[in-house]
């Protein structure tokens, strides 16, 4: 596809994600720093004492900011000869801001973002491969965990991730007791059972606590499409990531029929309750939930006393989960001196130091497994089960990340709303799917 082409479908998906939100999580509540810092260039090669200035882009996650303006200083201290600048934007207006900046010569050194987002990102012209000296993709493949290879393309790898995430089963524990169970499920089954006694309706029928909270736009759709799949003894994409393999057997489907009779045949959740699935979750109005290990760090905030554990996600014929991360990448054009410095950086961002201060203060889990696979992680009550999920982790390929989520939450509600059987709904996901991923790769040839 021509550059300019590209360009114009690239501002088009940024303006769709700035209207849906979207994404794993949601943006702090900070103020951006969008004033002419973000409208300029992120300073000269050098200066009269040869410091080379960098610009570090990130969406705005208090904590995530907060940290990295750690971070930052202590870049600087070892680095003295750099100096790196944060600029942060709200989650909605990200993508628009890249497409609208980077072309102009006006965005980032280094960037992060939902590696979701990679492809569109390297089509678009706005990243550069990773420099071959540190990152080789034979250094990558041997110590980061394989998860990453999702932003591989044309057997180059264009971002490194810090931190990656698993989903696992949050439960509350209180709510547990009161039902007289004392552990949580292992297997599909059991997750029913349970879900069945946790529920609670009032004497109108009206859903007062839920046993499984059910938001197929909230992390279902990652639990369906990378964990279900895969428990039910199914595959997610073809080696050259061209065919969509749900329905290569029947594992598709059953994995598909199992999360949509969790509402519509066991009626153990309810789309939207109490606003959506964290949202009850955290207020004690859901017994369980399917979630990132990020969640953490807002449960600490948010919710303090709120009496919970985290399980290995329950699994059918094998072990499985979905794994995702936020990645960074140098942007194309950068060169020279400021080159070296962002690799400098990114150098920085994935050393053990850095990875261990992100996972005891973001929760996020180190994307090395050298790192993620050290006792005292593999051991604590609540980081555990994700880290021990890390080597069944599936990352899926996304061709574009916001319509494939929104074909699955589509799927449901043809369901939910439209009455639709479940075969209906799902051979329409797959086809639909399908369709996306053949549009995308013949405008790649």
């Amino acid at each position: 596809m021509k550059k300019w082409m590209v360009t114009i479908v690239f501002v088009l998906f940024a303006f769709l994600a700035a209207c849906s939100g979207g994404g794993e999580e949601t943006a702090g509540s900070g103020d951006s720093s969008e004033g002419d810092n973000a409208e300029s260039t992120a300073g000269s090669e050098g200066s009269e004492n040869d410091v080379v200035e960098i610009e570090y882009w990130q969406y705005n996650y208090d904590s995530k900011v907060q940290l990295m303006d750690e971070l930052i200083k202590e870049f600087e201290e070892q680095n003295p000869n750099i100096k790196v600048t944060q600029t942060n934007f709200p989650y909605e207006q990200y993508n628009e801001k890249v497409a609208t900046l980077v072309p102009a010569g006006r965005g980032p050194d280094v960037i992060n973002l939902y590696y979701g987002w990679v492809p569109k990102y390297v089509d678009s012209g706005f990243l550069q491969p990773l420099p071959q000296d540190p990152f080789s993709p034979e250094f990558i493949e041997e110590e980061f965990f394989p998860l990453v290879n999702a932003t591989k393309l044309d057997g180059e790898y264009w971002t490194i991730p810090t931190a990656v995430r698993t989903l696992a089963l949050f439960y509350n524990k209180d709510l547990f007791e009161k039902a007289g169970l004392d552990a949580p499920p292992k297997t599909w089954d059991e997750l029913v059972s349970y879900a069945k006694q946790l529920t609670e309706r009032d004497e109108n029928g009206q859903l007062v606590t839920e046993g499984m909270a059910f938001e197929p736009g909230g992390q279902l759709h990652n639990w369906f499409r990378d964990a279900l799949v895969y428990q039910a003894g199914g595959q997610g994409v073809s080696e050259d990531r061209k065919e969509i393999l749900w329905d290569e057997t029947d594992a598709g489907l059953e994995a598909f029929r199992f999360m949509m009779e969790l509402a519509t045949k066991h009626k153990v959740g309810e789309q939207n309750f109490y606003n959506d699935d964290v949202t009850a979750f955290k207020t004690g109005n859901a017994a369980m939930n399917i979630d990132g290990s990020f969640r953490l760090g807002t449960l600490a905030n948010d919710a303090p006393d709120l009496n919970y554990g985290t399980a290995p996600l329950p699994s059918y014929k094998e072990e499985a989960t979905q794994a995702s991360f936020w990645t960074n990448g140098i942007v194309a054009g950068v060169e020279g001196k400021k080159l070296e410095a962002a690799t400098k950086f990114l150098e920085f961002l994935t050393s053990k130091e850095v990875m261990e201060r992100w996972i005891e203060e973001i929760g996020e889990l180190p994307a090395k497994q050298d790192v993620a696979l050290q006792d005292k992680y593999l051991n604590d009550e609540l980081k555990g089960p994700f880290i021990k999920q890390l080597p069944v982790a599936n990352a899926h390929f996304f061709v574009d990340e916001k319509e494939e989520r929104e074909l699955v939450t589509n799927a449901a509600d043809k369901v939910l709303l439209e009455q639709a059987t479940i075969e209906e709904a799902y051979q329409e996901l797959v086809d639909k799917t399908q369709q996306l991923f053949d549009e995308y790769w013949e405008n790649r040839e």
